[in-house]
């Protein structure tokens, strides 16, 4: 049997954006998925006369290959990864591929949480700046498949630690490391440094003329700068903590400095779009992009002023009889909670519940106690929420549905209160993914 120059596992949107990019580049692609790929794939696949295979793995094929291109979302565990490995065929990431075949520059940002945040700040600050730019990675259409079709002058890439495991290549200009707090441990060994180490791959490959951004204030990230190469340039932010060179607050304004270490922009926090700690580390992180790349002032303070959250992050839905609702679905991990609840100015009814990753909820207890009036419990088996929770707020209760949890919601919250969707957990109980439960909750409390 004749050999594939590639073969992909997985066929959603980064594997057939590389399958593309493959074939747009002459070499013979062949594209496997174990599970069934969706409609919208299959046709982009056909379109591209790409062949492929669903519902298996032909093994003859696969372990018949050059290089294997993985969907992130593949474990190390899984036997086709095992035998793949034990061949020693070589696997290459998305990253790696898709900027082989690229002379835009990059500006990457990972983190536990607040990159989707970060990512579309800096993407529209730069839009805004008017350079020729366009938005990839674990958000919006596939890196790989937007080289296919017209590479611009710059990428701003939301990267995953999933992404980064297999990346030896990738060469971001600027990254960001917006923070680290466990998750996602269960594909690392249940070993915290692991995945310590997988989001410092952003950065492996940057030399002294590249910027690594990194948070000041989050220990675990500065505890492991000897991760860095020792050449690159580091500028970092802090609410709490003043850098020597990148972004602070003081006295309810944020400054910004160049990489020459001169004030480059102050602002008021309050002129921020985003409000709470958490959107200032964003904002902050931006705009130090900014800064290095010479955009004027007055479009940093413009964009950072009227940015327009994105969906299922702290999204305002709806009042209802005196209440918000806000949706913050894409909070899948505890860290995500704790920036939520310290942003509410107003007594909370909060929706938590999933899949349990391994979770800590010890660190929410002092903002529980401050801020909640009642957890409203979503999950199949909501045992350990009760276990973190139940000696310290007035009410718990369970609930099976999206539907049934917000009416319930409705049924306790009074004018002044915020019904707030953070779950703290994994979707995938009840949902197919973070966003399908955002859209649930949203369509529930439009039909109260």
């Amino acid at each position: 049997m004749s050999s594939y120059d590639i073969v992909i596992l997985g066929g959603g949107e980064s594997g057939t954006g590389c399958a593309i990019l493959a074939k747009s580049k002459g070499l013979s692609v062949f594209l496997s998925d174990s599970g069934m790929i969706k409609d919208i794939y299959t046709k982009e696949l056909r379109k591209a006369g790409i062949p492929f295979e669903q519902g298996a793995h032909s093994e003859e094929i696969i372990l018949n290959a050059d290089k294997i291109i993985k969907s992130p979302g593949i474990p190390e565990k899984a036997a086709i990864i095992k035998a793949i490995r034990e061949k020693k065929i070589p696997i290459i990431s998305e990253l790696d591929f898709a900027q082989s075949y690229s002379n835009a520059k990059v500006i990457a940002i990972t983190g536990t949480n607040g990159k989707t945040t970060t990512t579309t700040m800096v993407y529209e600050l730069l839009k805004k700046a008017g350079l020729n730019v366009k938005l990839g990675g674990n958000i919006g259409e596939s890196y790989a498949k937007q080289v296919a079709e017209k590479d611009p002058e710059y990428f701003v890439l939301e990267i995953s630690s999933f992404q980064l495991d297999d990346s030896y290549s990738f060469h971001p200009h600027i990254s960001i490391l917006c923070n680290i707090t466990p998750d996602h441990l269960d594909r690392y060994g249940y070993e915290y440094q692991n995945y310590i180490n997988s989001k410092f791959r952003i950065a492996q490959t940057q030399t002294d003329k590249d910027y690594f951004i990194y948070c000041i204030d989050d220990p675990d990230t500065c505890n492991n700068l000897n991760l860095l190469p020792k050449e690159v340039n580091k500028m970092s932010f802090g609410y709490f903590k003043k850098p020597e060179t990148g972004a602070w607050v003081e006295n309810k304004v944020m400054y910004l400095t160049d990489t020459a270490n001169k004030i480059y922009l102050t602002m008021n926090t309050e002129n921020l779009a985003l409000r709470g700690i958490h959107n200032t580390y964003n904002s902050m992180a931006a705009g130090l992009v900014g800064s290095i790349m010479n955009i004027s002032k007055e479009t940093i303070r413009e964009s950072l002023a009227n940015f327009e959250n994105i969906e299922h992050r702290l999204e305002y839905v709806a009042t209802i009889g005196g209440a918000d609702y806000i949706n913050d679905s894409k909070a899948t991990n505890v860290n995500s909670v704790w920036y939520a609840l310290e942003s509410m100015q107003k007594p909370v009814i909060w929706i938590v519940g999933g899949v349990d990753k391994g979770n800590d909820y010890s660190s929410l207890i002092p903002l529980v106690e401050e801020k909640v009036k009642l957890i409203i419990c979503l999950g199949v088996d909501n045992t350990k929420l009760h276990r973190a929770f139940s000696k310290h707020v007035n009410m718990m209760l369970n609930t099976s549905s999206m539907q049934e949890a917000v009416k319930t919601a409705q049924r306790f919250a009074e004018n002044g209160d915020t019904v707030l969707l953070s779950p703290a957990c994994a979707s995938f109980d009840l949902f197919l993914n973070y966003q399908d439960r955002g859209w649930s909750f949203k369509h529930c409390v439009k039909n109260l």
